[in-house]
């Protein structure tokens, strides 16, 4: 297997996180989005979005898109798994995921981002919008949480809803979202994540391409 991604990236981040946990031996490949990388002609070939994460599997076959990874990677190694219980369970812990993965990063990545300053948007503008979309997510996040979350987003067991807070709360700090002061169970259970290794292991100043 062969991960490209780039250490900042929250979505490479998420499927960093389920490799470790999962304990699944992988290449590397790494791509600066700042500078376009990822739309290089050899990489739009492997993934004509244009973004990563991508799994690279072998034998032609390639996954995009970290939700579908993860899931991929949970069924060939269901320990420890990251969809436990009933099925109202599991579709509680996708939903949670989806508020991050489909409705706030999305609407604050760099593609975004820079789309807004080529409209205009100046830098301050832009960091704003970046802010209220965090700000509000999390917010709501903080609420659907409130009947299940225990050590952790949806119990006292690591979840794929807790593989996508964690990359989100780095993008939170990154903007300068005082999360810690205005949601404290979020950081929370962003504390009680970074005492597993695999979490400790797959942040982004840790990586190989982050110097």
């Amino acid at each position: 297997m062969k991960l490209h991604g780039f250490h900042r990236s929250t979505a490479s981040y998420r499927v960093r996180i389920a490799l470790a946990l999962k304990g699944v031996a992988h290449d590397e490949a790494w791509y600066v989005l700042r500078n376009g990388e990822q739309r290089a002609p050899d990489y739009l070939a492997l993934n004509p979005q244009g973004l990563v994460p991508a799994l690279e599997l072998g034998e032609g076959h390639l996954l995009t898109q970290s939700l579908a990874i993860c899931e991929y990677l949970d069924e060939l190694w269901p320990e420890p798994p990251l969809l436990p219980g009933d099925a109202f369970a599991k579709a509680r812990i996708r939903a949670l995921a989806q508020v991050i993965a489909c409705d706030i990063h999305p609407v604050q990545n760099l593609k975004i981002l820079a789309r807004l300053k080529g409209f205009g948007v100046d830098d301050a503008g832009v960091e704003r919008w970046a802010q209220i979309t965090i700000e509000e997510g999390l917010a709501a996040y903080d609420t659907l949480i409130a009947s299940c979350a225990g050590r952790f987003s949806a119990g006292d067991t690591v979840t794929l809803a807790d593989l996508c807070l964690v990359p989100q709360l780095a993008n939170a700090r990154r903007f300068g979202v005082d999360y810690a002061t205005r949601l404290p169970r979020l950081a929370a259970i962003e504390a009680a994540c970074f005492e597993i290794e695999a979490f400790a292991s797959s942040r982004p100043e840790v990586q190989p391409d982050a110097g």
